[in-house]
């Protein structure tokens, strides 16, 4: 057990101030006895107006500035997919715990080496899945947790937008700096949301494929934003799917999308499918009311169960369990293995698609 923090305010340092890192900024500051302390930003056009809405003290250009202070215990890290690894290496080199947003990484290297600096440094690393937090998330883990739905045995899990590229010909769109389009940026919220779902099963093999076919002609992006100029940068996919394999036989299909022809909608969710019950989360451009349905036999006759669920805490969740983990001093199980399983995942995913082959994560496996 190591020594909790908990004898003085536990002190943050934000790195990446757009919207992330202010959800970040709003949930440390609504724990008690945190202060969020500094950022770190290049843009000093907005680290300036952060600093001024949250009434932070201290704002750097550079990140290693931030990582550097001794006064400072924990790094939140809301940086582009490029920057999560770099910043996150240099915070727990520096003895910081780390709260990173998804993904975890842009590849599993770089996955693996931020959970052997979290284990070689002795602290806290997790990766931030906020919609775990949801209230229909969280109801229909309790209903699944009393078994009442049986063996898990099928779940789907999709996202999918009409028009919703996240900055066409920006870091998003190009691979080296993002790790890929949809399916590491929305498809691995929903990776998430099954595997949490179905209690964590043992990943066998992954059969997928991406497709480009509307996003690199510039069709897609959100609303009121730019069409992809002529030579933007656009090298990944705007549609991905993916059959993935359990070990105890079960089966997840995985759909994700920035960019198709079909509804004009943002629509995510989970159906599960279980021997003695199903039950299926659908949300319409982040709705939270009437969300969750259940569905089972009541007397012998099919019957539909609507829960009333909450909207939710989202990174209030995240950053409470977060600290929780920190305030039990019980650090060596939270090193990010649960992140870097899931970026184990969308690697073999990724390469299933290139090569045009099912992959065994075993091929892939960490020793870590």
């Amino acid at each position: 057990m190591q020594t909790s923090q908990n004898h003085h305010p536990l002190r943050v340092g934000v790195v990446g101030v757009s919207w992330a890192g202010q959800r970040a900024i709003e949930a440390f500051q609504a724990q008690p006895n945190v202060e969020v302390v500094a950022i770190a930003d290049p843009d000093e056009t907005r680290t300036s107006a952060v600093t001024t809405k949250y009434q932070i003290p201290y704002a750097y250009a550079d990140y290693n500035d931030l990582v550097t202070r001794d006064d400072i215990d924990i790094v939140s890290v809301a940086t582009p997919n490029f920057l999560h690894a770099p910043v996150a290496l240099a915070a727990l080199q520096n003895g910081k715990h780390v709260l990173t947003e998804k993904p975890m990484a842009g590849s599993l290297a770089e996955a693996e080496a931020m959970v052997q600096a979290a284990i070689s440094a002795g602290r806290v690393l997790r990766v931030v899945f906020n919609h775990r937090q949801r209230g229909d998330v969280q109801v229909l883990k309790r209903y699944a947790e009393t078994g009442a739905l049986g063996r898990i045995y099928h779940a789907k899990g999709t996202w999918m937008r009409r028009s919703g590229i996240p900055g066409l010909g920006g870091w998003f769109t190009d691979k080296a700096k993002s790790g890929g389009g949809p399916l590491i940026d929305l498809g691995v919220h929903m990776l998430d949301m099954a595997l949490h779902l179905m209690d964590e099963p043992e990943v066998t093999t992954v059969s997928a494929a991406t497709y480009d076919e509307v996003a690199s002609r510039g069709v897609g992006a959100w609303e009121g934003s730019r069409r992809l100029a002529q030579g933007s940068h656009f090298d990944v996919e705007d549609l991905a799917t993916a059959f993935i394999r359990f070990q105890d036989g079960s089966t997840l299909l995985l759909e994700a999308s920035w960019a198709i022809y079909g509804r004009s909608w943002d629509d995510f969710g989970v159906t599960l499918y279980g021997s003695e019950g199903g039950a299926e989360i659908k949300v319409v451009n982040y709705s939270y009311e009437d969300t969750l349905r259940i569905f089972t036999d009541t007397a012998g006759a099919p019957s539909v169960i609507a829960p009333r669920v909450t909207k939710g805490e989202g990174h209030i969740g995240v950053v409470r369990e977060f600290l929780a983990i920190i305030h039990s001093g019980e650090w060596s199980a939270h090193v990010g293995r649960e992140g870097l399983r899931r970026t184990q995942i969308i690697d073999a995913c990724y390469r299933s698609a290139v090569e045009g082959r099912e992959i065994a994560l075993a091929d892939l496996a960490s020793q870590i």
